[in-house]
């Protein structure tokens, strides 16, 4: 059975961090991160394979699950433990014959039609986003909290935060309801990313003990 995704979510950026990948790999497996997802859209496919095949060997030495984005042979040939796919990527169905029963597939979503569609064709977890403003990827308007309430009805699969996250609004995205937070440029490009991966991770933990207290007023 595959483990349910959660918590901190760290989704790599050369161009943001101005380091490579298995750098911000091991700085950020230092600080605690246990999902990891090597996110690269300009290397030929041999160098991502060898980048893919690095990032492998380290997060199975700190026991991490590393997901590829979008590139489903990649995620294959280097054994990761899964794909993440966007709207218009390989079809749910067709990734899961190339990877298997036993591999994560996650999915993009941007509302509640798209959050239910992936769970019903087969997603193991759902992104949601972006929750707030983000220079990352400015494609979409920014959700708001509001609708991981209103999806976390809707889906019984983890819903994964992405979005502008960052240590001051982590508490509004957990008691919305986020299962994990996706985070970039907040760690990635902080300076210190074992440090800021530490931080939080204690403020994960810390608010989600706050958020489990606090009634559900979304519930209406």
């Amino acid at each position: 059975m595959i483990p349910l995704i959660s918590g901190l979510y760290l989704i790599t950026d050369r161009k943001i961090s101005g380091i490579d990948h298995e750098d911000m790999a091991v700085m950020a497996l230092k600080g605690g991160v246990r999902t990891i997802q090597l996110r690269e859209k300009e290397m030929t496919e041999n160098e991502l394979l060898r980048v893919a095949l690095k990032l492998r060997g380290e997060t199975r030495r700190w026991s991490a699950r590393l997901i590829i984005n979008d590139n489903v042979h990649i995620a294959r040939d280097s054994d990761a433990d899964g794909v993440h796919l966007g709207q218009e990527d390989l079809p749910i169905e067709a990734a899961r014959k190339i990877l298997g029963s036993a591999k994560i597939i996650g999915v993009s979503t941007h509302n509640i039609n798209e959050a239910v569609e992936a769970q019903s064709r087969g997603a193991d977890y759902i992104g949601l986003g972006p929750i707030f403003q983000t220079e990352t990827k400015n494609t979409q308007p920014p959700l708001g909290t509001e609708l991981i309430r209103e999806v976390k009805r809707k889906v019984s699969i983890p819903v994964v935060a992405i979005g502008g996250i960052n240590l001051d609004n982590l508490l509004e995205v957990i008691e919305a309801g986020a299962d994990a937070v996706a985070v970039i440029s907040s760690i990635v490009g902080s300076g210190d990313i074992t440090e800021t991966v530490r931080r939080f991770i204690e403020e994960i933990e810390v608010r989600a003990l706050r958020a489990a207290s606090l009634p559900d007023t979304g519930q209406g």
